[in-house]
């Protein structure tokens, strides 16, 4: 989807300077028109200093005009100075808080209308369809927008610009145009999945399939490799067998295997292993709402409990469920 020459606000606001966050933001903010102004917040006043710091090194270094940025003093401030607000955060609860907090949330600000809200927090759909829902009638004569618009990529997707965007959104959306034009200035895919909540759906569908995969992976690397197989060898045969997969090509747990990889960088960095244990979480949950049987959640969500409890695994990479299962790990030059 070619990207849209729709006129862009004049003012962008960002909440939630995390792993995600930190670099998506700085995306956005070096791609946008050189007369626009960005205002960031988090609740981390520290990344936030940070993040001033690092972008006005960034225009000292490169000598090129790039938009303003700005610190606001908390999400109120952000909704009252933009007019296209981007938050993300890492739970509902804190979505919540984000928005509707009555004294420094962003419905908080004195007026909201004719704003956009997008949210890519990665979170349950009972709590963002309720947080649309609240955004919409925070003005009655002219109501902002809300859509969720959960990511994929992980810290190196957001980092070189390459995510992909799961949006609730109808195709024929006349607000399609500005968010994949705004969109594209941090990522190369968008998918538009229908109405309220179904990015998230995509979302939650999405990495209960990369966990399990993951998982999985991990068991079947570390067999091979106690029968006697080589940990190349083995890869490079599930990838064109029936056993391959992006997991196994790109980011194969074993480490050594895919270089580049944090695997190969011990498991720092990534899709921490916590973060997989929420997600698997906020799929179970909504398929049992749904009815949808999933015969291996209990099983990978028990894995990777049992893996962010883990010392040797905790706020690393969720491939390191190769590790919590005792698997060989070759030594590795870094």
């Amino acid at each position: 989807m070619a990207a849209s020459q729709d006129k862009l606000p004049a003012s962008f606001g960002w909440v939630g300077l995390g792993a995600m966050g930190y670099p998506m933001a700085q995306q956005l903010r070096r791609k946008i028109p050189k007369t626009s102004i960005l205002w960031v917040y988090d609740i981390d006043t520290a990344a936030a200093t940070r993040f001033l710091e690092e972008e006005t090194q960034f225009d000292s270094k490169s000598r090129i005009q790039l938009a303003e940025v700005y610190v606001g003093s908390c999400s109120r401030d952000i909704a009252e100075k933009s007019e296209f607000i981007i938050t993300i955060v890492p739970e509902g609860s804190h979505v919540r808080s984000v928005y509707l907090d009555k004294e420094t949330g962003l419905l908080s600000a004195a007026d909201t209308s004719r704003k956009h809200f997008v949210d890519c927090s990665t979170i349950d759909i009972v709590t963002s369809l309720s947080v649309g829902n609240a955004v919409r009638l925070s003005s009655q004569a002219d109501p902002p927008t809300f859509h969720d618009a959960p990511v994929s990529g992980g810290t190196p997707g957001a980092s070189a610009g390459t995510l992909t965007f799961m949006v609730g959104i109808e195709e024929d959306s006349l607000h399609l145009p500005l968010l994949w034009h705004i969109f594209s200035f941090m990522g190369k895919s968008l998918y538009a999945l229908g109405g309220p909540s179904l990015g998230l759906a995509a979302k939650l569908s999405n990495n209960y399939l990369s966990g399990v995969i993951a998982l999985a992976t991990s068991e079947a690397m570390n067999l091979g490799m106690r029968l006697g197989l080589d940990p190349k060898v083995l890869s490079d045969c599930f990838a064109t067998s029936s056993g391959g997969s992006w997991v196994n090509s790109t980011v194969n747990p074993v480490p050594g295997v895919c270089p580049d990889a944090v695997t190969s960088k011990g498991y720092e960095g990534g899709f921490k292993v916590q973060l997989m244990k929420k997600d698997m979480s906020l799929a179970i949950t909504a398929a049992r709402e749904v009815g949808a049987k999933l015969v291996l959640a209990n099983a990978g969500l028990s894995a990777y409990t049992a893996a962010a409890d883990d010392p040797r695994c905790r706020d690393r990479d969720s491939r390191v469920i190769y590790r919590w299962l005792g698997g060989v790990e070759p030594d590795v030059k870094r």
